[in-house]
This record gives structure tokens, C-alpha cells and sequence, in this order.
């Protein structure tokens, strides 16, 4: 939603959508809410714990069957498996989409990648949608003046008009815009530790036959999984900066990380998002 600065410092019952690449400061930005005050809806812990919960656990199960000792205790029925996911620890998430490449090293086939790939995005697109209801339970249940949606990374890859919509109409879309210092240090961490990753099925269709013809590989069993990711990042990353502007310029505002690293508290906060709404006031 749009409005002016002022309106923005009066309104009670805040609600704000923070969108960018994951680890450009929307979790370190939360955290400087006070917690009886705002409530921390979480996209990427929704999607873990709601919508890919059963796909999640039928993939650690399906692992542990391949070891005789836990295949018996589990088809006797005694133990059970369970996700302890929390905001701060999504790893069965990123675990369940997996990589691309060859099974020996713990790649997925090109069909079982772009499997997992499509109940993400349905995933991520419901836990959007989900958001107004949050903001109701919220306020109704547990008494939140104010309202904090951590857009998942992959949210400007959903290609899903209504979800975006939906959340202009009930939330403020702050984008927070990267520099290069810190699109260097991403792209640096992703190459030292690669993690898996949500692609568009079209953009993965178009960079896949790019990246296996320059390493000479004829068949997706033959990628090194680790390689992929770190080959394809950088180019993903690029990909993801006008989308995500895109859906600042129509539907919310834009915020640099500069501006972000000087906010310690709430104070900090709303004077920081007053102050940009200001700024685009005068465009």
C-alpha cells in the first residue's frame, strides 16, 4: 500500500512486507522490533512447517530406510521422524529442495529437481496469500498492534500477480536494495558455501544447456551438484534485482542497505521508512 510520511508515523496498526535477497538484512532488521509490539510472520518458516511439511519429512524418511537399523525401528513403528524447524533454522527446507546433478554426490535427477522446485513456488505462493489472515490473528489472538512479513528470497520469482496484490493491499512493501560491497560478499558467501535455491522453471531451462555446454557435460547426472549452484548464482542473483525493483516501483518503496545498517531500534525503524516514503513523494 501507498500513503504519505505522516500517515505512515500515525498509523497504529503498522503492517509491513520486507522483500529482498536472503542475507540482505531482513532477519538482522526484524530483530530490532520489539517482540510485544510486532508480530514476525515468517514466509520460509510457514512454508517448512505448513505446506511442504509432509513432502519434507517423506524425504528424510525415504533417507533413512536406506539404513537397515533405522528402516526396521521405523517400519515397526518405533520411532518416528519430526521437523524442529524454527525462524532461525530453516535447513529442512533448504534440505528438501536440494541440488541439481549427479546422485553419487548428492544431486537430484533434472525430473525430481523441478518436482521439488514446483511445490516450493506453490508453497511460497500460498504462504503469501496467507499473510491477511496472520494479520488478523494477530491482532485478534495475541493482541500485535503491528505486523512484520519476512518475504522469502525467492518471492520476485513467483510470477503470481494476486499474491503480490494481496500483499500491496494489506501490507507496505519495503524493498531493501543491495549495493555492489555487499552483492560482492553475497555472491562470495554463496561461492564458499552453496546453498540450494528456488529458480524460475524458465530461467533454469535457459541456463542449464549454457552452463553443461561450457563445462562439456552430455547428461545432468554428470554435474557436480556444488558446482552448479556456484555457477549459477551470480547469474540468478542479477536476475532477481530488476524483479524485485519492478514490484518496488508498482507496489511498494525502495529502501538501500546503507540506510539499513544505521537502525538499532523502532525508532530507527519507522524514522528510516517515513523518511523513504518522503523521498519518493518528491519523485
Amino acid at each position: 500500500m501507498r500513503m504519505s510520511a505522516k500517515t505512515f508515523m500515525e498509523w497504529k496498526d503498522k503492517r509491513i512486507t520486507l522483500l529482498g535477497m536472503s542475507g540482505v538484512g531482513k532477519t538482522r532488521l526484524s530483530s530490532k522490533l520489539p517482540n510485544d509490539r510486532w508480530f514476525h510472520f515468517s514466509g520460509d518458516y510457514r512454508i517448512g512447517t505448513k505446506y511442504l511439511e509432509e513432502p519434507i519429512l517423506d524425504n528424510i524418511k525415504r533417507q533413512a530406510m536406506e539404513v537397515p537399523f533405522l528402516r526396521d525401528l521405523l517400519r515397526s513403528d518405533s520411532i518416528y521422524i519430526c521437523n524442529n524447524i524454527t525462524v532461525e533454522n530453516l535447513a529442512p527446507v533448504s534440505t528438501f529442495l536440494g541440488k541439481l546433478g549427479n546422485p553419487e554426490k548428492g544431486g537430484l535427477s533434472l525430473a525430481e529437481f523441478k518436482r521439488r522446485q514446483k511445490l516450493h513456488r506453490q508453497a511460497e505462493i500460498f504462504a503469501m496469500l496467507d499473510v491477511p489472515d496472520f494479520i488478523c490473528k494477530a491482532k485478534g489472538i495475541y493482541g500485535y498492534d503491528c505486523f512484520l512479513n519476512d518475504a522469502g528470497g525467492s518471492m520476485c520469482e513467483l510470477e503470481d500477480e494476486n499474491v503480490l496484490k494481496s500483499l500491496a493491499e494489506n501490507t507496505l512493501i519495503l524493498y531493501l536494495r543491495t549495493d555492489e560491497t555487499l552483492e560482492h560478499l553475497l555472491i562470495e558467501r554463496a561461492r564458499e558455501a552453496p546453498k540450494p535455491l528456488y529458480y524460475r522453471e524458465a530461467f533454469l531451462d535457459e541456463q542449464l544447456p549454457i552452463y553443461m555446454k561450457e563445462h562439456g557435460y552430455s547428461h545432468e547426472s554428470e554435474i557436480p551438484p556444488d558446482e552448479f549452484v556456484t555457477w549459477i548464482f551470480p547469474k540468478l542473483f542479477q536476475s532477481r534485482l530488476p524483479r524485485y525493483q519492478d514490484i518496488a516501483d508498482r507496489y511498494g518503496y525502495t529502501v538501500d542497505v546503507s540506510d539499513i545498517s544505521n537502525v538499532e531500534n523502532e525508532s530507527d525503524f519507522l524514522d528510516m521508512v517515513a523518511e523513504t516514503i518522503a523521498r519518493q513523494e518528491l519523485k
